[in-house]
This record gives structure tokens, C-alpha cells and sequence, in this order.
């Protein structure tokens, strides 16, 4: 069987020969190569020397990054814009939000020593600003980016299968993009009103695209707010976002398409949750040393038939891990296919920034020997 085949036989919830095994290597790849990392730059054609190298070792694919499968238009009245700059030898990207009630902005710098974008300024500070937030993002429309969503999937190929992203829900965009969890918090705390009215205006524009790439040519639509349930435990989601992923959940599987939820974090409580929402699959679970749960543990929450992806912790990817933990976390992650064939391997979220090559082959052959059905 192709790679691209026992995924599809795993959210068909069939049993593939092997388990399939599929990583996200974008910023390994990327930061092993010398090669930007620019949020604010889209790959319309496929990046062919990332899937090359999927392809050659034998890493199944699934996550293309900044590709544009569909495109973002406002109401009138509200310009988008985001502009690069280099302050103090450090470059940085700022995104702006414009409208007849105000102005938003928020910038990102990078931190070369782990190849990603930290947050210097959050965008919204006040309830005015919040409002801003909810007026433009309630206003947009989405148009469909399918050429370029046919252009990677027929690269890719057999080699994997490849979801369309839909970013953040309302209340993840203001925990992880527009104001950070302390400032969410606080806000909840002390304007509930207005958070309330934001969160459905921005969720209600999110509907219209889950109704679009409900007509889309991929088979995986991938959601998600990073979650960790130290940030997001079950009852937050439950007053939050809960009713979000619902209904996306059941306009997506009225039309034939399956549903990934990315976690970025802790998991106690939330497999479960996301397990009775109707999800499909959890993406990037991450179980010990840097996870709150053990394999095993992963399993008891999800049940059998959410699909769990993920499985090696990303610190056991480094040089200074040991090889012998490391592999034992690849048996102790194969072992579940005993339990359900709900399963795929991987790494929890990302191949670090400085892992240790061998071991993308070490795992691939050891989900080749022992992940058999």
C-alpha cells in the first residue's frame, strides 16, 4: 500500500498493512537548509524540495504549510495589510486591521534560534480594540484557492494526503494571534459582553469557510486553536468554541469530508472532548516526556475511534535524547495499534529546528518492522 492509501484507510477507519507514518518537517527542513520561514509569504505552487524529501525517505505528507487553498476578502470600508521591517538587525512582520471604528496592529519578530516568529506587540489591548477585531474579521468572505490546492495534492501524490487548513476559531485567534492569554483572560473577565459578541461575529465569518471547502477537493479539513489543556481545558472549550466545532464538524461530515483538531500542549480531558464532538482525528498529540500522558493514557481518553496522530515527543528528536528512549517511544506509540487501527506515527506537532536526521529513518524503519497489522 501507497502512504496516501493507508491514510485514507485509516479515516475510513480500516485497517492498513502498516501503520501509516506521516511528520511534519516544514521547519527542520526548512531551518536545515538555510531556507526562510516567512509567514507572510504564500506558496502557491507546491514546495517541490520539501516534498521531495518526504518522498525520498519515505515520510508520509500531509501539512502544507502557507499554501494558499483559499483566499480572505473584507466588507467595505476594512483594509488588511502586513508590511516586513528590520528593527535593531531583527526582522519583523506587522499585520494591520483597518475600519470605520478603529485601528488594530500587531507584529511578530524572529527568533532565529528556533526558527519561528515570537510575538513583540499583541493587537488588541482594549474593549475598543476588541470591537475592532470583531468588525473586521465578522466581515470577511472567502473565495476558493483550488488550482493550487490540485497543484500540491497531485505532487504529493501518493506520498501523502493533503488537508486544507482553516485556522483559529474566534476564541483561539484572540488567545494565540490578537491579545495572548493573559490579556483573554482578562478581557473574559472583565468585558464578557463584548467577548461574547466578538467571538460569534468572527466564528459566524468561520462558517462561511467551512461552508466553502465543505465543496473543496480535499478529503482532510484541519482545524484548530493549538490546544493545550492547561490553556484550554474541557469546560473552556465546552463555554467557548464547543458549538463552533459542532457545527463545522457536521457541515464538513454532511459533505463527505473528514475533521482533524491540531493540539499543540497537554491533553488530559481534551482527547475526550474533541472524541465527543464527532471529530476524526487529533493531530499532533504530543504524549510524555513533554506531554501530560502516556500512550496508552492517550488511548484510555480518546476511545477507539478518534484517530490519534503524533506520538514522539519533539525533544526525543535531538542529538543529546537518547537513541534508546527515543525508540522506545516509537514502540510504545506502535503499540496502540493493538487497540484500535485509529492510528497514525509521528512526531507531536514538528520535527524540531536541529533534530537528528537519522532518526526520520530510525523511525520510519522501525514503523516498517513493528507496525505491522
Amino acid at each position: 500500500m501507497t502512504l496516501r492509501q493507508r491514510l485514507l484507510d485509516v479515516y475510513r477507519a480500516q485497517t492498513p498493512d502498516v501503520v501509516p507514518y506521516a511528520l511534519d518537517l516544514s521547519h527542520w527542513f526548512y531551518h536545515r537548509h538555510g531556507l526562510p520561514w516567512d509567514l507572510s509569504t504564500v506558496f502557491e505552487e507546491p514546495d517541490r524540495q520539501l516534498v521531495d524529501y518526504h518522498r525520498a525517505h519515505g515520510v508520509g505528507f500531509s501539512i502544507a504549510n502557507l499554501a494558499p487553498f483559499f483566499s480572505v476578502t473584507y466588507a467595505e470600508g476594512v483594509d488588511a495589510d502586513s508590511s516586513q521591517e528590520v528593527r535593531d538587525g531583527v526582522p519583523e512582520i506587522t499585520w494591520r486591521l483597518c475600519t470605520p471604528i478603529g485601528s488594530i496592529q500587531r507584529t511578530r519578530i524572529w527568533e532565529e534560534s528556533s526558527y519561528s516568529w515570537g510575538i513583540r506587540e499583541w493587537g488588541v489591548r482594549t474593549e475598543a480594540d476588541l470591537r475592532v477585531l470583531g468588525y473586521a474579521l465578522g466581515s470577511r468572505t472567502f473565495l476558493p484557492g483550488w488550482d493550487s490546492y490540485t497543484a500540491w495534492s497531485e505532487y504529493v501524490g501518493d506520498c501523502g494526503l493533503v488537508a486544507i487548513g482553516t485556522g483559529y476559531s474566534a476564541i483561539g485567534s484572540l488567545l494565540s494571534l490578537w491579545m495572548g492569554i493573559e490579556g483573554a483572560t482578562y478581557a473574559i473577565c472583565d468585558w464578557p459582553e463584548t467577548v461574547q459578541m466578538v467571538v460569534d461575529q468572527i466564528n459566524e465569518s468561520n462558517l462561511g469557510l467551512i461552508d466553502l471547502l465543505a465543496s473543496s477537493p480535499a478529503e482532510v479539513i484541519l482545524m484548530g486553536d493549538n490546544f493545550s489543556s492547561d490553556i484550554q481545558p474541557p469546560h473552556f472549550i465546552e463555554r467557548w468554541s464547543a458549538d463552533y466545532y459542532r457545527e463545522a464538524t457536521r457541515r464538513l461530515h454532511a459533505a463527505g469530508k473528514y475533521v482533524a483538531v491540531h493540539l499543540d500542549g497537554r491533553l488530559t480531558g481534551i482527547l475526550k472532548t474533541f472524541a465527543d464532538i464527532g471529530i476524526d482525528c487529533a493531530d499532533a498529540v504530543t504524549p510524555t516526556p513533554m506531554g501530560d500522558l502516556t500512550p496508552a493514557h492517550c488511548r484510555d481518553e480518546a476511545g477507539v475511534d478518534l484517530i490519534l496522530s503524533g506520538g514522539v515527543s519533539p525533544d526525543l528528536w535531538l542529538p543529546n535524547a537518547p537513541l534508546d528512549s527515543f525508540k522506545r517511544a516509537v514502540l510504545e506509540w506502535l503499540e496502540l495499534r493493538h487497540r484500535s487501527p485509529r492510528l497514525i506515527a509521528g512526531v507531536g506537532d514538528q520535527v524540531p529546528p536541529h533534530a537528528d536526521e537519522d532518526r526520520i529513518k530510525i523511525m520510519r524503519d522501525m514503523v516498517d518492522e513493528h507496525g505491522r497489522y
